[in-house]
């Protein structure tokens, strides 16, 4: 795989969501400096999480509002089994957040991050076919964790679409 010819084509699902509670960090990133955004997100959501003994439901996640440039809208952080509570205070970075209910489009990216412009516009060109407009916002499972696999050709990401 490269990046002229990126693999098969994602196998492309349709998916009802229910409502997902989070906590996330949110700013506007440059593009080139979300892994190190990622990083501190993820560990302050943490953090935050386990001081209010709150389950996480499921992998890290970033959700991107609007389309990307060289800067981006982003919130990084986890699903939870049960809503966070705002600590409050000036200092405080994580937020309660939400992934929204309604239609989605997923696809399972194989690949490398730098790649992942593939999967969307699979998708994209899925919905067009469909007859749906995209919603403006979609997010990314990071499934696969890099510390642990370091071959980026093997990092899996699942990638949601919703609907507007």
């Amino acid at each position: 795989m490269t990046e002229m010819n990126p693999g098969p084509a994602p196998d492309i699902k349709t998916a009802q969501l229910k409502e997902q509670p989070t906590a996330v960090v949110r700013e506007t990133v440059p593009m080139n400096a979300l892994r190190d955004f990622f990083g501190r997100a993820f560990g302050a959501v943490t953090g935050a999480v386990q001081a209010q003994h709150v389950q996480l439901a499921g992998p890290p996640f970033a959700l991107y509002r609007g389309m990307p440039t060289d800067v981006v809208d982003v919130e990084a952080g986890f699903p939870l089994a049960a809503p966070f509570t705002n600590a409050g205070g000036e200092a405080t970075t994580v937020t309660a957040g939400t992934l929204p209910a309604g239609q989605a489009y997923e696809a399972l990216h194989i690949g490398s991050y730098e790649s992942l412009q593939h999967t969307y516009g699979a998708i994209m060109e899925r919905m067009r076919e469909d007859g749906v407009s995209p919603g403006e916002a979609m997010w990314e499972y990071y499934l696969s964790d890099p510390g642990a696999e370091p071959d980026p050709a093997k990092w899996q990401t699942l990638v949601v679409w919703p609907v507007a």
